[in-house]
């Protein structure tokens, strides 16, 4: 997927997922501590997890922890508690992407920095607390969980950039998902696919940053 040019001026706002762009992400450990709790391998259960209708109705706040995690214990077949699925729900975080920390606090000193995640409450609050330094330059933070529209969806974009209010046009956005980025480009915003912070620095570069 090519990355459209950007030019010194271009942007009037950086829009910024956090998973694998700002946070890594390490869902086995999410696996091995539920494989734990449940006296099985984590390969076990790794093959029946699936982001399913529950997965991305938890991610809109439409159920709550309690429910998504009954749903889980149905199709993963292990008997753990809520408690315990928590422990592992947080456990993927696995501390900043290299190097992130610079460049977001190099970026908000020229432009104004917003977050837009598809993520769900207990991640938030756990995130929240964890990495609020990480978390200091964005001016604001906007969550599939508290909006009620996932990425790529064009509601999620729509309602995001209204919300900041400066044109689609005008917002360069950073997510490592290939599908979250086309549906960017869609509702008109400059999207940029990440793999490493080196894509992010490149951006800023060309941004003249």
């Amino acid at each position: 997927m090519t990355a459209p040019p950007l030019s010194p001026g271009d942007a009037d706002a950086l829009l910024f997922d956090l998973g694998r762009v700002v946070f890594k992400i390490e869902f086995d450990k999410a696996l091995a501590c539920w494989a734990g709790h449940a006296g099985c391998m984590p390969a076990d259960i790794a093959a029946r997890f699936v982001r399913d209708d529950a997965y991305k109705h938890h991610e809109i706040g439409a159920i709550s922890d309690e429910v998504y995690f009954d749903s889980l214990r149905r199709g993963l077949g292990i008997a753990i508690s809520d408690n315990q699925f928590l422990e592992g729900w947080n456990a993927i975080f696995a501390g900043e992407m290299d190097g992130i920390a610079e460049l977001l606090a190099r970026a908000a000193k020229h432009l104004p920095l917003y977050v837009f995640s598809n993520t769900n409450r207990a991640h938030v609050e756990y995130f929240t607390r964890a990495y609020a330094h990480t978390l200091k330059p964005f001016r604001e933070l906007y969550y599939s969980s508290t909006i009620g529209h996932r990425k790529p969806d064009a509601a999620a974009f729509d309602h995001v950039v209204g919300a900041i209010g400066v044109p689609a046009s005008r917002i360069v956005f950073f997510d490592d998902i290939g599908e979250n980025v086309e549906g960017a480009r869609a509702r008109g915003l400059k999207a940029i696919q990440i793999n490493s912070s080196r894509d992010v620095a490149d951006a800023l570069a060309a941004l003249e940053i």
